[in-house]
C-alpha cells in the first residue's frame, strides 16, 4: 500500500489533471490512496468568499462565481459529454455551499471558514475522480471526513488518532485505487475541520500511518527538496537524502516543501517520504528516512516573510524572569500566536510571531499593561541550517538585521 499526494500546482488546469493520470499511469495505480488538494489557487479563492460573507455581502455570488466559472472550465475541457454526471456532482456541492451561506447563524469566523474552505478539495477530487474512471482508471471516492476526525479546533485541528484508526481500518478498502481529499476532516458532531493551511501532505501521512503504508510520495512541481526555495534564493540544489530529523527541523523553520505535522507519524513506523517532480515521475527526487546524514551536506537556507517582532522591556527595568515570561507565553498561546524565534536578556524579551489569527492588536495591547513594547511588522525570518559564515554574509548583504540569533547547527536572523 502506498500514499500520494497531488497539490494545487499539479492539478491546476485540465493538463494538471491528465498529468495526473499519467503519473499513475506510469508508477501503477492498484494498492494506492490519492490525496488531492484543491485546484490552483481555489482556497485563496475560496478565501475571498469567506470575507465577502463576512465584510462584503454584494460581493459573495460574484465571488462564488468566479470559482465555478474556474472548475466548469477544467470539466469542459476533460469531458466531450456535456451531460457527464460529473457536472451535476459539482453543481451540487457548489448547492450545498449557497445552502449553507443561507442557513448559517454561527458569527464564529474560523467555524465558518472551515465549513466553506474544503469544498475546494471536495470538488477538485470529485472532479478528477471521474475524469480517472472516463479514462479506465476505475478508483473509490473517499470522503476523507468520514474518516480522520478531530477536535473541533478550527483552521487548526487535533487528530484523534484511536477514532481515525478505527475509521480508516474498519472503513476503507486498500486493494484498490481510492480518491480522497487533503487538509479536510470533521469533530465528534460531523463539522468540517481543518489541519492548517498546506494540510494535505499531512493528511497523507496519518492514512499512511493507519494503514501502515510501504510510502508516501508528495508530487511537486520542483524536482524534490531543494536547499533553498528557489523563489527567493539562486542557484537552490536537490536534496537526495534527508534524515527524518533534519526533514523536522526544516519544517519547524518554515521549508515549504513539506508540512510540518507530516513527518512524526511517518517517523514513528519508519514510512520513507519520497519528494518527486510531477513533471518527471520517474526522476529520483528526495527520499526522507532513517538515514542519519544529509546528502549533499549543504547549506539550507528558510525564510519566512510578513511576521512580527515584538520587543518587551519591564516597565521598572526589573528583570525579566520566569514569572514574566510564564505571562507573556500564556498571552501568546491565548491570541493564537504561533511563535517562531525568542531571544531574552536581563531585562528584555524578544520574540518573532506569526499573526495567522490576527490577534495582533489585541495581543499587543494586554502586554502593554505590563511592558514596554515596540514592534515591527513585516519583518523576514531567515533560518540557515548547517550555516557557515559565507552563507551568513551572504544572507546579510544590503539587509537591516533586527535580530541574529545562532546555535550550533541553526541561525536565525530577523530583518527589515
Amino acid at each position: 500500500m502506498r500514499v500520494y499526494k497531488f497539490g494545487g500546482a499539479s492539478v491546476k488546469d485540465a493538463e494538471g489533471v491528465k498529468n495526473l493520470a499519467k503519473v499513475l499511469q506510469t508508477t501503477g495505480y492498484t494498492n494506492t490512496l490519492v490525496v488531492v488538494s484543491a485546484m490552483g489557487k481555489t482556497t485563496n479563492a475560496m478565501e475571498v468568499v469567506i470575507k465577502n460573507y463576512f465584510d462584503n455581502k454584494p460581493e459573495l455570488q460574484s465571488a462564488i462565481h468566479e470559482v465555478i466559472k474556474y472548475h466548469n472550465q477544467i470539466i469542459l475541457d476533460l469531458f466531450d459529454n456535456e451531460n457527464h454526471q460529473v457536472f451535476k456532482k459539482v453543481k451540487l456541492l457548489f448547492d450545498e455551499l449557497s445552502l449553507f451561506f443561507k442557513s448559517n447563524k454561527s458569527p464564529d469566523y474560523n467555524y465558518v471558514y472551515d465549513q466553506v474552505i474544503g469544498y475546494g478539495e471536495l470538488i477538485s477530487s470529485t472532479i478528477i475522480s471521474q475524469y480517472l474512471n472516463e479514462i479506465g482508471l476505475n478508483n473509490n471516492w473517499l470522503d476523507v471526513r468520514e474518516f480522520i476526525k478531530t477536535d473541533n479546533y478550527y483552521r487548526r485541528a487535533n487528530v484523534n488518532w484511536e477514532q481515525t484508526q478505527e475509521h480508516i481500518s474498519s472503513k476503507l478498502d486498500a486493494s484498490v485505487l481510492n480518491i480522497t481529499q487533503g487538509f479536510l476532516a470533521s469533530d465528534a458532531n460531523n463539522f468540517t475541520t481543518t489541519l492548517g493551511r498546506e494540510g494535505s501532505d499531512y493528511t497523507a501521512a496519518i492514512f499512511a500511518y493507519c494503514l501502515n503504508a510501504n510510502s508516501v510520495t508528495i508530487w511537486k512541481d520542483v524536482p524534490g527538496v531543494l536547499n533553498a526555495d528557489p523563489r527567493y534564493f539562486e542557484n537552490a540544489q536537490l536534496l537526495h537524502q534527508i534524515s527524518y530529523r533534519e526533514a523536522i527541523e526544516l519544517a519547524f523553520y518554515g521549508a515549504s516543501v513539506i508540512h510540518p505535522k507530516t513527518l512524526q507519524p511517518l517517523q514513528q513506523k519508519e514510512i520513507p517520504l519520497y519528494v518527486k517532480s510531477f513533471l518527471n515521475p520517474e526522476g529520483d527526487g528526495t527520499c526522507v528516512s532513517k538515514v542519519k546524514e544529509l546528502i549533499p551536506e549543504i547549506p539550507c537556507f528558510i525564510v519566512k516573510k510578513n511576521q512580527t517582532l515584538i520587543s518587551l522591556s519591564s516597565l521598572d527595568f526589573s528583570y525579566i524572569v520566569e514569572e514574566n515570561i510564564s505571562e507573556i507565553f500564556s498571552l501568546l498561546h491565548l491570541y493564537k500566536m504561533k511563535v517562531d524565534v525568542i531571544q531574552n536578556s536581563a531585562i528584555s524579551f524578544s520574540v518573532c510571531i506569526d499573526n495567522l489569527y490576527d490577534n495582533l492588536e489585541k495581543l499587543l495591547q494586554h502586554l502593554r499593561a505590563k511592558f514596554r513594547v515596540t514592534y515591527n511588522t513585516n519583518v523576514s525570518l531567515y533560518t540557515i541550517r548547517h550555516y557557515n559564515t559565507d552563507a551568513i554574509q551572504e544572507l546579510e548583504k544590503d539587509k537591516a538585521v533586527l535580530l541574529k540569533q545562532l546555535t550550533q547547527g541553526t541561525v536565525q536572523i530577523v530583518t527589515k
